[in-house]
């Protein structure tokens, strides 16, 4: 089997990819778990010293990974710019704290002595998606690898391209070459990776169909995962918030890397007082959004990464539209090659509406507007879904309030929009997924935690 990467801009083929046989993933799974055995071994220090290598390679390739990523997947290059700065932060993040957060730590007991140690599990394997082909991987990859487990990484076809830079980049930092490898396979290889007993644990940053396969598939053997799946994320907005702010701070929300977050802001909760000034002003600012060639100075938004997804999310909203709900701007497919949609604004979207119970991965922001606090709420929690969530007000006490007592969601902020900070542990709840990546509770999430009791016979 081939693959093959098309640039979403222009609707070129890019390169293709030969599919890796069975025989030679097999041995190569077997090389990276040898690898590994030996890596677990080695000191924390040397382990800081390659990661900020990685660091450096990225922040010294900047501008040739920020180009692969327009070409293989549409993002603009300074969002692609932005992108590789952050994976370098992670990099450098892990390697000041890694060990102390894998530190062991003392418990007190009857026993002469008791511990609880951080011990690597082995070889992970990471199935990433395409919309930040680079940071998805990084926040599994910098924790994994200071932990002492080696990882193997299954990446979307469309960017192959940056599967295979990042194998590159741990590789000219220094780590052993079999501790991190991309694998040119298909769906039918991957259950079998899942399935090799030189596999310990599996993380997968997908869609909810794709995370149900995978959990199915790694508890037939009996092996941990970590899901980060969809989300429909509520960005609520109070009759005290500040319009302006949450204008501006919601446009970036929703739209930045055209909309294909899995965090992204989707769903504007308005009450209903200040519902026709928070849309004129959104929509306002959504149509000062220059959309074109990712590669050209100024703009915001490229095409989507494929034209089968643009034309999956141009059906949502037409079906929203044909039940009722109201287009502010944009709702229509341009003319010309590119899998481009402009910045969409829908609202009146109510229940039984593709807009309302359905993940909208692209550049389209709905409104619902609701009577006050409680309605907002209700329909905030309203969804199958549990990843980031945003409250905007001006009394902080009432939006701390909502924020950790009453929002259904893995993450919640005030006055902002959600985004993974490596200080912050990331992940959702219901059909968002489980576990959670980044800060010392991502690190901790592929170690065997190891109790140790030491008596003393005299």
């Amino acid at each position: 089997m081939q693959f093959t990467t098309v640039n979403p801009a222009t609707g070129k083929t890019l390169k293709t990819y030969d599919e890796m046989s069975w025989e030679s993933l097999d041995a190569l799974l077997k090389e990276v778990a040898q690898t590994q055995r030996e890596w677990r071994k080695t000191p924390f220090s040397e382990r800081s010293r390659l990661m900020k290598r990685a660091a450096q390679i990225l922040k010294d390739q900047k501008d040739a990974l920020a180009e692969l990523m327009a070409q293989e997947m549409g993002k603009p290059l300074d969002q692609g710019r932005a992108e590789i700065e952050k994976c370098a932060w992670v990099c450098e993040y892990y390697a000041e704290n890694a060990e102390k957060f894998l530190q062991s730590e003392t418990v007190k007991t009857e026993a002469h002595e008791s511990f609880v140690a951080f011990k690597p599990l082995g070889v992970v394997l990471a199935i990433m998606p395409w919309n930040y082909p680079f940071w998805q991987v990084f926040r599994f990859a910098a924790p994994g690898l200071m932990a002492g487990n080696a990882g193997v990484l299954k990446h979307a076809p469309n960017v192959y391209g940056c599967a295979l830079a990042l194998e590159k980049i741990f590789q000219d930092a220094g780590f052993p070459p079999n501790l991190f490898r991309s694998l040119i396979i298909d769906i039918p290889a991957t259950t079998k990776v899942i399935h090799h007993p030189q596999v310990a644990a599996v993380t997968i940053t997908s869609s909810v169909r794709a995370g149900q396969a995978v959990a199915t598939e790694a508890g037939k053997v009996l092996k941990k995962c970590v899901l980060e799946l969809g989300g429909s994320d509520a960005f609520v907005v109070l009759e005290d918030a500040d319009i302006d702010k949450a204008t501006e701070i919601g446009i970036t929300a929703r739209y930045q890397n055209t909309g294909q977050s899995c965090i992204a802001a989707k769903r504007f909760i308005v009450v209903e007082a200040i519902r026709e000034k928070f849309e004129k002003k959104f929509v306002e600012r959504a149509k000062a959004l220059t959309m074109g060639d990712p590669h050209e100075d100024g703009v915001k938004m490229g095409p989507m990464a494929r034209t089968d997804l643009r034309d999956e999310l141009h059906d949502q909203v037409q079906r929203s539209v044909a039940k009722g709900a109201k287009i502010l701007t944009g709702g229509q497919v341009p003319d010309g090659p590119g899998a481009y949609y402009p910045p969409t604004v829908i609202t009146d979207v109510k229940e039984g509406m593709a807009a309302w119970s359905e993940e909208l991965f692209g550049p389209v922001a709905i409104v619902i507007p609701v009577k006050d606090e409680n309605a907002a709420i209700q329909v905030a929690n309203g969804t199958d879904f549990g990843l980031g969530g945003a409250v905007w007000t001006q009394d902080l006490e009432r939006g701390k309030r909502i924020a950790a007592d009453l929002m259904e969601s893995g993450s919640c902020t005030v006055n902002g929009m959600t985004k993974s900070d490596p200080r912050l542990p990331f992940g959702g709840i219901k059909k968002s997924g489980y576990g959670r990546e980044l800060s010392a509770f991502g690190i901790r999430e592929f170690v065997n935690i190891h109790p140790v009791v030491v008596n003393q016979i005299s």
